[in-house]
C-alpha cells in the first residue's frame, strides 16, 4: 500500500515531464503556467529536491515558454519554504539569465531583482552576490549584459569588501569589448549611481559616465545621457558644473543624431536636475541649437518641449530669455519643411501665450498661430484649434475672433472631410466661448451648412453639434434658430437631407422638450411616413420611437399610433420591421 502511495506522490512530476517533452508548445507553455500548483502538490521540500533540479537541467526550449518560466519562478519564494530557502531558485534564474532572447534574459534579471529582497543579507553575500560574480565574468555576453542588471539590488546590503567587489566588476563591464555589455551597463548606470555612497559617485561612477558617453557606439552614448540625467540629481550644485555638464554639452552637440535626440527628449528631466543658474548659462544654447538642429527627428523633440522648458525658466529673466532666445527659433519652426516638427510645435505653442502675457501674444503669437491654422497638414491645424482656449483666456475674445475665426471659417469649408470633421466637435467649444450672438452672427450658418454635407460622419457630428448648442444656448434659441431651419430640410429634394432633418429630431426632441416637439416637430415626421424612399420610412419609425417618451400621450394614440400601424403594414421589410418595433417599445399595441 506505501508503494503505491509513493507512486501516487510521484504523479505531479511525471505528468509535468511529459508536458514538457510534448511537441505542441502550447501545451508545454500550459504546463509551465500551472508550475505553481504543481509545486504546491509536492510540498516545499520535494519542489526544492526534485522540481527544481529538473527545471534547471531540461531548460531548452521555445522563448515562449522560457519567459513564462522566468516569471513564475520570480514569485516561488513561499512555494520553497520561504526566505531561508529562496536561495534554491537562483540555478534556474541563473541559466535563464544567459539565454539567447533578450525578454527572457530581461525576465528572468526582473525576477532575480524580485527575490533579492528576500534574501538576509548572509544570503545575499553567501547565493547571490557569487550568482552576480559569475554571470559577470561568464563567457557570453549575454550573461554579462544580465549581470549589469543586478548589481544595484545587492549593493546597498552587503559589507564594504563585497562593495568595492561589485563596484570593480561593474568598472570591468563599462569597458567590456562587447557593445552590447557596455550598452547594458550604460543603461543601468545611473541605477546603480542611485544606490553608491556621494563620494564613489565622484570617484566611479563620473569616470564611467564620461567613458560611456564618449564610446564608439551611438547606442552606449545615448543610454549615457538618460544616466547622466539621474547622476546630476545626486550631486551637490557646485559639482555639476565640472563633473557632468561638459559630457551633456558634447552629448547635445554629438555627431550622432540619436544621441542629440536623447538629450532633447530628456530635457525637462534635465532641467529641473541642473537648476536655474546652469540652464540660464548652458540649457537654453544648447535648446536654441536642438531647436535648429539638422534632423528632424532631433527638431520634434526638442520642439514637444518648448513650453515645458518656458515654464521653468526662472522667473526674474523668463520673459526676457523667451523672446530673445527661444521665439526666434520658434517663429522658424512653424514654418519647417517636416510636418511632425510643426505638428509637435503646434500642440505645446499655445501655451506660451499664459507665460508671455497678452500683449506679446498679441504682437508676437498671433502671427505665428495663423500660419499654423492655414498650414498644409491638417494635424498642424487640428493641433491649434483644440488649444485656443488658452489663448482665448489671455487675450479675450474679440481680439481672437478677429485675428482667428477667418481661418477657422476656412477650416469649416475645408476640401478633407476629416479637418471639417475636427472643426465641428470644437464647434461647441468655440460657441461657449463666443457666447450667442456672436454665434448666430459668425458660425451659425456654417453649423447649418455641416447638415447637407456629402460625408455621412459631418452630417451626423454636425447633428450631435446642434444638441450640444441646445444645451448650451436653451430651447427658445433653438426654436428660433434651428428648429426652423432642420425642418425646411424635410421637402429637400435629396433623400439624405430628408432623412438627416429626422436625426436632427432626434437628437433635439429630448433637449427641446415636450412642446416643440410636439407642436413644430411631430407633424413633419408624420408628413414624412409617406416618403417615396423607403429608408425614409423606416427612420420615420425609429424617429417616432425615439421622441415617443418626450410626446404626451394624447399625442401618441391620437397621432403617433396611426401612422405606426400604417407603416407595420408597408411593402419594405425594414420599415415593417422598425414600425413593429416602435409600437411594441412605446406599448401602442
Amino acid at each position: 500500500m506505501a508503494g503505491a502511495e509513493g507512486d501516487d506522490s510521484l504523479y505531479p512530476i511525471a505528468v509535468l515531464i511529459d508536458e514538457l517533452r510534448n511537441e505542441d508548445v502550447q501545451l508545454r507553455l500550459n504546463s509551465i503556467k500551472k508550475l505553481s500548483t504543481i509545486a504546491l502538490a509536492l510540498g516545499v521540500e520535494r519542489t526544492r529536491t526534485e522540481l527544481l533540479p529538473f527545471l534547471t537541467d531540461t531548460i531548452y526550449d521555445e522563448d515562449e515558454v522560457l519567459l513564462a518560466l522566468a516569471e513564475q519562478l520570480g514569485s516561488f519564494t513561499v512555494l520553497v519554504g520561504g526566505p531561508e530557502f529562496v536561495h534554491c531558485l537562483l540555478p534556474p534564474l541563473e541559466s535563464l539569465a544567459t539565454v539567447e532572447e533578450t525578454v527572457v534574459r530581461d525576465k528572468a534579471v526582473e525576477s532575480l531583482q524580485k527575490i533579492s529582497q528576500e534574501h538576509s543579507p548572509v544570503d545575499l553575500e553567501v547565493h547571490f552576490v557569487p550568482l552576480v560574480k559569475r554571470l559577470a565574468s561568464g563567457d557570453w555576453f549575454t550573461s554579462r549584459t544580465s549581470a549589469c542588471g543586478l548589481f544595484s539590488v545587492c549593493y546597498p546590503r552587503v559589507s564594504s569588501t563585497v562593495k568595492a567587489e561589485i563596484r570593480q566588476h561593474f568598472r570591468t563591464l563599462c569597458s567590456d569589448d562587447t557593445p552590447m555589455v557596455r550598452r547594458a551597463a550604460s543603461s543601468k548606470l545611473g541605477e546603480f549611481a542611485k544606490v553608491l555612497e556621494l563620494d564613489y559617485v565622484k570617484s566611479d561612477i563620473i569616470p564611467l559616465f564620461t567613458a560611456l558617453a564618449s564610446d564608439e557606439q551611438d547606442s552606449v552614448r545615448l543610454l549615457a545621457v538618460e544616466a547622466g540625467v539621474s547622476i546630476a540629481t545626486l550631486l551637490p550644485q557646485e559639482d555639476l558644473e565640472d563633473l557632468v555638464m561638459p559630457t551633456l554639452r558634447q552629448a547635445a552637440e554629438d555627431k550622432s543624431w540619436r544621441v542629440r535626440y536623447m538629450v532633447a527628449d530628456k530635457f525637462s528631466e534635465l532641467q529641473k536636475a541642473v537648476g536655474p543658474e546652469i540652464t540660464k548659462n548652458d540649457l537654453v544654447p544648447a535648446f536654441q541649437n536642438l531647436l535648429k538642429d539638422c534632423e528632424a527627428e532631433v527638431r520634434t523633440a526638442a520642439a514637444n518641449k518648448v513650453k515645458v522648458f518656458c515654464e521653468s525658466l526662472p522667473e526674474d529673466s523668463r520673459e526676457t530669455i523667451i523672446m530673445t532666445h527661444i521665439l526666434p527659433c520658434v517663429k522658424e519652426l512653424v514654418s519647417d519643411t517636416n510636418q511632425h516638427v510643426k505638428s509637435a510645435l503646434a500642440s505645446v505653442i499655445m501655451g506660451l501665450s499664459t507665460i508671455l502675457g497678452k500683449d506679446n501674444t498679441v504682437e508676437h503669437l498671433l502671427p505665428l498661430f495663423l500660419v499654423q491654422l492655414k498650414d498644409e497638414y491638417p494635424e498642424v491645424r487640428l493641433n491649434i484649434i483644440s488649444n485656443l482656449d488658452c489663448v482665448n483666456e489671455v487675450i479675450g475674445i474679440r481680439q481672437l475672433s478677429q485675428s482667428l475665426l477667418p481661418a477657422i471659417v476656412e477650416l469649416a469649408e475645408d476640401a478633407k472631410w476629416r479637418v471639417r470633421l475636427a472643426i465641428i466637435e470644437y464647434m461647441p467649444l468655440l460657441a461657449g466661448q463666443l457666447g450667442v450672438e456672436f454665434f448666430d452672427e459668425k458660425l451659425n450658418s456654417l453649423c447649418m451648412a455641416w447638415l447637407i454635407d456629402h460625408v455621412y460622419a459631418i452630417r451626423e457630428a454636425a447633428t450631435c453639434n446642434l444638441m450640444k448648442l441646445v444645451e448650451k444656448f436653451g430651447a427658445e434659441w433653438a426654436q428660433n434658430t434651428i428648429v426652423p431651419k432642420v425642418l425646411g430640410m424635410a421637402n429637400d429634394s435629396n433623400y439624405l437631407h430628408r432623412m438627416t432633418t429626422l436625426f436632427c429630431i432626434n437628437a433635439l426632441s429630448e433637449v427641446c422638450g415636450q412642446e416643440i416637439t410636439t407642436k413644430h416637430m411631430l407633424p413633419v415626421v408624420l408628413k414624412m411616413s409617406t416618403d417615396q424612399v423607403a429608408n425614409v420610412r423606416f427612420n420615420v419609425a425609429r424617429c417616432l420611437q425615439k421622441i415617443g417618451p418626450v410626446l404626451d400621450s394624447s399625442a401618441l394614440q391620437a397621432d403617433v399610433k396611426p401612422v405606426l400601424e400604417k407603416l407595420a403594414t408597408d411593402q419594405d421589410m425594414d420599415v415593417k420591421y422598425f414600425a413593429l418595433e416602435a409600437i411594441s417599445v412605446l406599448d401602442l399595441a
